[in-house]
């Protein structure tokens, strides 16, 4: 029965200026196991093509060949992806060896296509190259050995799934008178191995050789006679190879093979792409290393079980005065509403006893204190002996203050009071137990009364504060009460449970509609910038990372142009157009993972040589890099290298194989 059988063949091409050349024209023969079949021909007179449509590594093409009883030409994808793997096998004119892969991985690469395990693929190959006398040589590059040895390593290839054809296109064109007889027999022991052997030859010595030629001209056959007939050998059954689609571990170990032959310009792209990883990630380290310690700075100096609540007097008349446009009169009420919210005399500013309870019956809540603040805007100073100070701001003490506010001294008792530590050393030194005169107005009332210090207060570690008062609350509404005014609390404090506590607390009291301390509300301003110029400065950085996509994308480019014959090989060989995307997928992948560990790498020795200075100079890491950043980093760096790798990974998957075996 015949292995092959060619029916009225024909193979037309277009030309690029609208017309037609007819290269095959009605083919037909039939070829059995055992022939050594020499398809001779002048240059032009479609040999070759012949050979193409055969291993259908051109699908596109009329009339029957039949494989298996069944046509080439209704083959499915994946049955010509497995008809390439276990049914044909190609020997080159020029060899068409992968340079950067090893003889061994070379002779191999049929099974890896086909997802053979790799010690049963090592031991094949190693099989197949000690028969064609290369067993010295097995770890060398293509490079390293003589043109022969180059073709009995295509050999192997051809012979590695122990298929049922194998096609030789010019297979001693680019050899020697010695080498030729050399590969001539081992070509021909493959035919008496009981094998179809189909070799293109304009070489009549190499058609004296084969058991039976076909002569063909202007797309032809001429001529089909057969010459001496070879004795099939007794051989070992044939071996049946697993055939698999190639998985990604395969086509990752490929693409990490290719890295390493092209070691040094993926060095440098991976280096050119690290540079944006590290600095968007640099910069949000740095962003959040300095608002991280604002915000510990500002909540150093409060109690962190207390939430200190308002009412949102200052915020609405903000709003007022910005619905005003145009209306003077209102624009002047409103003004004056911001005043009064601003030195706590507004109506709307206080707190009744209604909602005292309900802020005090809140859950996580143990206890709530009454409050009031006051900015003075130059009515309230204080005097000791015939030196005086304007105190910007009066407030009443409360668990909000702790501690480590008081720099000296001790909590106020009855009639006594805190001044900040600014305001005690203008009044003279060491203030502690002195007897100081408050004059404050209450109600356009001039009213002054004598407190003792008990101590100074300060807001930071510098000792910066503005100047205030801190007084008793009922010390403080006695003394408004002297002037017949009730003073209304409005500013409750609410001691949480534990400090966990406390956030809960702060998001009830702001779903209520109040507002927290000025402190929190500054904080959060500061904060906001940050945010805003950390984003903006992240945002400069990041424009690096479209650079280093650009850089990747016309890199892998050039790799398809310097791989366009390995890709025509791959696919010759069996490899489906999802393989060869893997493998630049994989490649782009490297990239990605490469420059982001380095750009993680080098912003971690970039925060530990500013942090090492900012710890001896402001006692403060001023960079703070998370594993979130890092991880972030890392991941953005991928995806940016797999975006930017998919299209020359689609435009290598679609290279046509015939055109790039031509490709010089």
């Amino acid at each position: 029965m015949a292995v092959l059988e060619l029916k009225n063949v024909t193979k037309t091409y277009k030309l690029a200026g609208g017309g037609s050349f007819q290269a095959l024209k009605g083919i037909s023969a039939s070829f059995e196991a055992g022939e050594l079949v020499a398809i001779v021909g002048e240059s032009g007179s479609g040999k070759s093509t012949l050979m193409n449509t055969i291993g259908v590594l051109d699908s596109d093409f009329g009339g029957q060949i039949i494989y298996e009883g069944k046509n080439l030409a209704t083959y499915s994808k994946q049955e010509l992806v497995d008809y390439h793997k276990k049914s044909i096998g190609f020997i080159f004119q020029n060899f068409n060896l992968i340079p950067h892969l090893s003889l061994l991985d070379n002779v191999a690469m049929a099974m890896t296509l086909s997802n053979v395990d790799q010690k049963t693929r090592e031991a094949r190959a190693k099989e197949l190259l000690k028969q064609v006398g290369l067993e010295a040589h097995i770890y060398k590059k293509p490079d390293a050995i003589s043109g022969g040895q180059k073709q009995r390593v295509a050999i192997a290839r051809a012979l590695i799934n122990d298929p049922d054809m194998i096609i030789a296109d010019e297979p001693t064109g680019a050899l020697d008178a010695e080498t030729t007889d050399t590969v001539l027999e081992l070509i021909k022991d493959i035919a008496k191995s009981g094998k179809l052997v189909l070799m293109v030859t304009h070489s009549e010595r190499v058609a004296s050789h084969c058991s039976r030629v076909l002569r063909i001209d202007n797309g032809q056959l001429l001529e089909d006679f057969r010459q001496e007939e070879l004795v099939i050998e007794d051989s070992q059954n044939k071996e049946q190879v697993a055939v698999k689609n190639m998985s990604w571990y395969n086509a990752f170990r490929l693409a990490l093979l290719n890295m390493k032959a092209k070691f040094g310009r993926n060095a440098l792209v991976a280096v050119g792409s690290s540079i944006g990883i590290m600095s968007v990630v640099l910069m949000l380290s740095l962003g959040k290393g300095v608002t991280s310690y604002v915000k510990s700075t500002m909540n150093s100096y409060t109690n962190p079980k207390v939430t200190e609540v308002h009412k949102n007097g200052t915020s609405n008349q903000k709003q007022m005065a910005t619905q005003t446009n145009g209306n003077s009169a209102a624009q002047a009420q409103a003004n004056q509403d911001m005043l009064k919210a601003l030195t706590g005399t507004g109506n709307d500013s206080g707190f009744s006893q209604k909602e005292i309870k309900k802020l005090a019956s809140l859950k996580d809540v143990t206890k709530a204190q009454k409050g009031f603040s006051t900015i003075s805007l130059g009515t309230t100073t204080v005097k000791y002996k015939n030196k005086e100070a304007s105190i910007v701001q009066l407030q009443t003490m409360s668990s909000a203050v702790t501690d480590s506010n008081i720099r000296q001294g001790k909590r106020p008792g009855k009639n006594e009071i805190l001044i900040d530590a600014g305001t005690a050393d203008i009044l003279g030194k060491n203030m502690i137990g002195k007897k100081v005169t408050l004059h404050l107005t209450v109600d356009s009332k001039q009213i002054e009364k004598t407190f003792k210090v008990a101590g100074t207060y300060s807001l930071s570690a510098s000792g910066s504060s503005t100047a205030t008062i801190l007084a008793r609350y009922s010390d403080l509404a006695s003394l408004y009460k002297e002037t017949g005014t009730n003073l209304k609390p409005n500013v409750i404090y609410l001691t949480a449970k534990d400090k966990d506590a406390t956030s809960r607390v702060k998001d009830k009291v702001k779903d209520l509609g109040y507002s927290g301390s000025m402190q929190e509300a500054m904080t959060d301003m500061f904060s906001d910038m940050l945010t805003i110029i950390t984003d903006v400065l992240t945002g400069i950085a990041a424009i690096s990372l479209i650079v280093s996509a650009i850089m990747i994308l016309v890199v892998l480019n050039i790799s398809v142009v310097e791989r366009t014959k390995e890709i025509g090989v791959l696919k010759a060989l069996g490899a489906r157009r999802k393989d060869i995307r893997r493998i630049f997928v994989s490649e782009a992948f490297l990239i990605g993972l490469s420059a982001g560990a380095l750009g993680d790498l080098v912003t971690w020795i970039l925060s530990l040589i500013a942090n090492h200075f900012s710890q001896a100079m402001f006692e403060i890491n001023v960079v703070a890099i998370t594993p979130q950043y890092v991880i972030s980093g890392l991941v953005i760096s991928i995806l940016i290298s797999m975006l930017a790798g998919m299209m020359p990974a689609n435009r290598a998957s679609k290279l046509d194989p015939v055109d790039s075996l031509r490709k010089e």
